[in-house]
């Protein structure tokens, strides 16, 4: 094709306001009650066919755990063995598709989730994973359609750097696809993120296996129906929801491991690195290993801060979908002053908060994922009662009998090491630590040493060179850092998201960066007149 091709300027998607009235409020209530009522069986997707194997596990409702939403199919060795088949084939003709023929495919997807597929796509995150109608709509819609238009610019971008030439010489780089097949690990809390793991590794024109988390399959099975209907070519993504262990035994070992796509837990980030490590002999090429983990998010504000701005950072930053983000708020570092000035209001905006089913839009939360997550949530609220080092400021309510629900809770603790200060919990609980106003330069030691994360965070106050100095104290505490706002809500193109220390490889979803890690540069140079004699002047 002849022409320099320019993917379309993308902007930032829209977020609907599922207002009372609007016409979104009503299409989606339609959609929920419509799958809510409907029995799914969801099959793998390999080389583009529906595989089904017989064992499957229940898909159920968060906030109404007796209500099964349908099965899925779980792969086992045998089908990881098809899949990784499908996608070696895939591979001949799609690392060799022009990346603006891969883009159209792509750029389709956001278009059909913005239209034809994202009520489906929301209401099915809302079903399966307890999301509200405003944080699916945050997430599954808007976040996966700007990852999806922004990614294609930022591939343009990267095929369009170019090296210098000299005279008599064309020098030009080519940024092939890995050799082999991603393994895309994708967590539950967002549906969009899942989408990418997959799709930003396919769009630079790898192969993906992708194992979402199996409790976010739903949403992530229409995700990857989206992906058939844009014209995917079969088996460039293949879809394998399995047992974890079961699906990485196979594909860890395996010669052709190109790289490793992740968001989830630490400890199994770290597990994937040992083994990638262990057998790193028998790999084709060095394996990209590109992961987002855990987080221990804080909020550190100043005497000078805006009182008002930092109580309502803290409930919307620790309580929007039940703290189950990987940038959720769970530390607090306040002044005595602002803490005695905010603490009746803040105490109050907790116990304002609706909990329960998400159809109902009038709640601000749902249920927590699953049991394991309530009775580990649940664990450090029990502790948190009964410990010496602190107390229960408001919530603590913890109730699995219809819905896995546990109230919003703010803990004081007495020390600031208290393990709830230090370790990630993944739930609606806030611990603040109260310091006295002169001691602050001493508390941004703390909240840079307290914790092994470096994902995100924010400084609260009015004060310049106090917000100067934080930054420079906390520069590596956190990949995504805010000044006045709390630390989630990252946008595509606008923050990207990600963080280093034990919070990952801050390879920055939403950016070149990411795009980057999926591709193997070659540098090619033409010479146009050769030399024709080997002895150089200096000879003579």
């Amino acid at each position: 094709m002849n022409g320099s091709i320019q993917i379309p300027p993308p902007a930032n998607e829209p977020v609907l306001s599922y207002a009372p009235g609007t016409p979104e409020r009503a299409a989606l209530q339609a959609k929920i009650e419509e799958m809510a009522s409907t029995t799914v069986d969801i099959p793998l997707i390999i080389g583009g066919k529906e595989v089904r194997t017989g064992d499957t596990t229940p898909i159920v409702v968060p906030h109404d755990h007796a209500h099964v939403l349908g099965h899925y199919h779980k792969a086992g060795p045998a089908e990881v063995e098809m899949a990784i088949e499908a996608a070696t084939e895939a591979w001949e003709s799609w690392s060799r598709m022009a990346w603006a023929d891969r883009s159209a495919i792509f750029l389709k997807v956001a278009e059909l989730v913005r239209g034809k597929y994202r009520t489906a796509v929301n209401a099915a995150t809302m079903l399966g994973q307890s999301k509200t109608a405003h944080q699916a709509e945050i997430d599954a819609a808007c976040e996966y359609i700007d990852f999806m238009n922004f990614n294609c610019m930022f591939a343009e971008e990267i095929y369009e750097t170019q090296p210098i030439s000299d005279e008599g010489v064309w020098n030009r780089s080519e940024y092939r696809p890995l050799e082999g097949f991603i393994y895309a690990v994708s967590p539950f809390n967002f549906t969009s993120i899942g989408g990418n793991l997959a799709g930003a590794p396919a769009m630079m024109g790898n192969v993906a296996l992708w194992k979402p988390s199996h409790s976010a399959v739903y949403s992530n099975y229409i995700l990857m129906q989206i992906f058939q209907e844009a014209g995917l070519p079969d088996g460039v993504i293949n879809f394998i929801p399995g047992n974890a262990a079961q699906v990485t035994d196979t594909l860890i070992e395996h010669p052709d491991l190109a790289g490793i796509h992740f968001t989830g837990s630490t400890t199994v980030f770290q597990m994937l690195w040992k083994r990638v490590g262990s057998a790193i002999a028998g790999y084709r090429s060095y394996p990209r290993l590109v992961g987002e983990t855990g987080g221990k998010d804080f909020i550190v504000a100043h005497p000078s801060a805006d009182r008002a701005g930092v109580r309502t950072a803290i409930v919307r930053g620790a309580f929007e979908y039940q703290g189950q983000k990987c940038s959720a708020a769970s530390r607090a570092y306040l002044p005595r002053s602002i803490y005695e000035a905010i603490k009746d209001d803040l105490v109050a905006d907790v116990e304002s908060i609706g909990v329960g089913d998400v159809a109902d839009f009038s709640n601000f939360m749902g249920a927590v994922i699953h049991q394991d997550a309530f009775d580990k949530i649940q664990g450090y609220i029990e502790r948190a009662k009964a410990s010496d080092d602190a107390e229960i400021l408001v919530g603590g309510g913890c109730d699995d009998a219809k819905g896995w629900f546990i109230q919003p809770t703010i803990i004081l603790a007495k020390n600031a090491k208290y393990e709830s200060m230090c370790e990630e919990i993944f739930g609606p609980v806030m611990t603040l630590y109260v310091y006295e106003d002169h001691d602050f330069d001493d508390v941004l030691e703390l909240v840079d040493t307290t914790s092994p994360y470096g994902l995100t965070g924010a400084i609260w106050a009015r004060d310049r060179e106090v917000i100067r100095r934080a930054s420079d104290k906390l520069r590596y505490a956190a990949g995504n850092f805010y000044v006045n706002d709390k630390p989630t809500g990252a946008v595509v193109g606008q923050q990207p998201f990600g963080g280093s220390r034990a919070s990952g490889t801050n390879d920055k979803a939403g950016s070149q960066l990411n795009l980057l890690r999926w591709v193997t540069p070659r540098s090619v140079k033409e010479t146009f007149v050769a030399a024709v004699d080997y002895r150089y002047p200096f000879m003579d």
